[in-house]
């Protein structure tokens, strides 16, 4: 207890430079072996598959063209052994194998340089399964299976490869062949890899223990960086306070577009009840102090011609009342899938004006917020009305996808176009401003091939 009080009088004397060159420098070398540890089984690891994945590679082309159909072949025949044993005795591979085996998936050696193998059936071990199973796996002198008793006695190091054969117009594998190289070259180059590891990782931890030194006797470097760094963000801030009140005059202006666009929908709709509707019910009123009526001497079919007729126009009036209250409610699209509020409008407008519409949809859309949907109808609504207005209700198409993470919806006809630029009415107007302010992009191409309406949405999908 007295040498831990001690030790720790003597350690709080040291100045905290001296602490941390301490600390550190134990902290460091501790990370430096962990770090070496795994650097040098990364680098071994690699090494052995990719030399192994090379020979492989190179073996199975060699001796692939040797073997029969592995699917109806239970055994090879003695003229495809004496074809592997003149191409495993001779040349480079010859040199290079010193053993050679083919296996069959149950753990039986269908052919072998060591004679007495072939025919005989063994456990299969877990390097043979994942062969089976379509990988390359490869293993540096680890010889302790039981067929591997002679290549103990070689005597040099030995680099064991299982690669699959694989039927080629299926991809199947079909068989297994193990070959051990001799890797006495390989053992030289992966100790140099080994070493040089240790000095990069001695090196960097080295280096990072002066850089971190370094660091701590010059606080005060840090603490003007910091300063530095804190006289950037209050800038950021002062940026980000200007853009914040872009942002608020943006949607100001908005907010007084959005109003004015409501009070011309309501003179439009004034207009429109003016102009049909009011007029007829005029009509209708004026009719009603016709002499015929109030005549006693006019005859019961006078009399009933001007009824039916006053009766005409009041059922005039009422249809056009009718229409444009239709153009204004919308139906129940809040829990309605896209999919379904895209073949409704189009179902509605088919029925209004009695034309036919091309509807493109794929097998699944997304299902955005109500406001989305609500955009979604009144684009294809007001879309669809210009075509039959405008376009004379030729080649109409409403299409809807997704593409780059977002939905798009497209209406479109063949009607003779017009310049976006000059002729955006009240309807695109405010579709343009309802799409961008759920933050959507409208697109409008028109030409004398037709016009073409794209809105593009965000996809936030709701639960």
């Amino acid at each position: 207890m007295r040498l831990v009080e001690d030790f720790i009088r003597r350690w709080n004397r040291l100045s905290l430079a001296l602490q941390f060159l301490v600390a550190g420098g134990v902290g460091l070398l501790t990370v430096m072996l962990v770090v070496g540890l795994w650097v040098t089984s990364q680098i071994r690891q690699g090494v052995i598959r990719n030399s192994a994945a090379t020979t492989a590679l190179y073996v199975d082309s060699v001796i692939a063209p040797l073997l029969p159909d592995m699917r109806k072949s239970r055994e090879l025949s003695d003229s495809v052994k004496q074809a592997l044993d003149e191409t495993l005795d001779q040349g480079a591979l010859g040199k290079r194998l010193a053993s050679f085996k083919l296996w069959r998936r149950d753990g039986t050696v269908l052919y072998a340089k060591d004679k007495t193998l072939i025919g005989k059936v063994f456990e299969p071990n877990a390097n043979l399964d994942h062969a089976f199973n379509g990988n390359v796996v490869a293993e540096f002198n680890r010889l302790d299976d039981a067929e591997s008793r002679r290549e103990k006695g070689i005597g040099v190091p030995l680099l064991e490869i299982y690669n699959p054969v694989r039927e080629p117009w299926s991809g199947d594998v079909v068989a297994v062949s193990e070959f051990y190289e001799v890797a006495e070259d390989f053992q030289t180059t992966l100790n140099a890899a080994l070493w040089s590891s240790w000095l990069v990782v001695a090196g960097a931890t080295a280096a990072a223990l002066a850089l971190l030194s370094g660091i701590v006797f010059r606080g005060s470097r840090t603490i003007e960086t910091q300063r530095t760094a804190l006289e950037a963000k209050v800038a950021e801030l002062q940026a980000l306070l200007s853009q914040n009140s872009t942002l608020r005059q943006r949607v100001q202006r908005a907010s007084r577009r959005a109003t004015a666009i409501n009070e011309r929908y309501l003179r439009r709709i004034g207009a429109d009840l003016h102009d049909g509707p009011a007029q007829l019910v005029a009509l209708a009123a004026l009719r009603m102090d016709s002499p015929l009526l109030l005549d006693p001497d006019a005859s019961a079919e006078q009399r009933q011609a001007e009824v039916a007729g006053i009766h005409k126009t009041l059922s005039e009036a009422m249809r056009e009342i009718r229409g444009i209250c239709n153009g204004l409610v919308l139906p129940q699209i809040e829990t309605a899938a896209v999919a379904d509020i895209l073949r409704l409008a189009v179902a509605e407008h088919e029925r209004r004006t009695a034309s036919s519409v091309s509807l493109a949809l794929p097998t699944q859309l997304p299902e955005p917020g109500a406001s989305e949907k609500i955009s979604i109808y009144r684009f294809v609504q007001e879309g669809l009305n210009n075509a039959w207005r405008h376009g004379q209700g030729k080649d109409q198409a409403v299409k809807a996808g997704t593409k780059a993470g977002k939905l798009f919806v497209t209406v479109s006809d063949g009607g003779p176009g017009f310049d976006p630029a000059r002729s955006e009415g009240l309807g695109l107007a405010g579709l343009r401003e309802r799409i961008e302010s759920i933050g959507g992009r409208f697109e409008t191409a028109s030409g004398p091939k037709g016009t073409r309406l794209l809105i593009t949405l965000p996809i936030e999908e709701q639960p």
